[in-house]
C-alpha cells in the first residue's frame, strides 16, 4: 500500500458520501414541523398546569398560589417531555 494523501482523501471522500446517502438531511419542511411540534410539547402543558391552578384556586379561593405552581410545574413537565422526545429523534 502506499501513503499517497490523495487516495487517502479520495476513500475518506467516499466513504462519507455513502454515510450521507444512508442517512440524508431532513427537509426544510420536516424540520420546521418538528419545531412546531416541539413548541406545543410546551405550551400544552403549561396552558393545562395553569388552567387546573387557576380552577382550584377559584374553587378554594386562594388567589393565585395553585395557578402559579401549576404554570410552573405545566412548564417543566413540558420542558421533560420535549427533551425526552429530542433525545429520540
Amino acid at each position: 500500500m502506499t501513503d499517497d494523501p490523495t487516495e487517502e482523501a479520495a476513500r475518506r471522500a467516499e466513504a462519507l458520501d455513502r454515510v450521507r446517502k444512508a442517512d440524508p438531511e431532513p427537509s426544510l419542511a420536516k424540520r420546521f414541523g418538528q419545531i412546531g411540534v416541539l413548541g406545543w410539547m410546551i405550551v400544552l402543558p403549561t396552558l393545562a398546569g395553569a388552567y387546573v391552578g387557576n380552577w382550584l384556586d377559584a374553587r378554594m379561593g386562594t388567589g393565585i398560589t395553585f395557578a402559579a405552581a401549576g404554570l410552573v410545574a405545566g412548564v417543566a413537565f413540558g420542558f421533560w417531555v420535549a427533551l425526552k422526545w429530542m433525545r429520540n429523534q
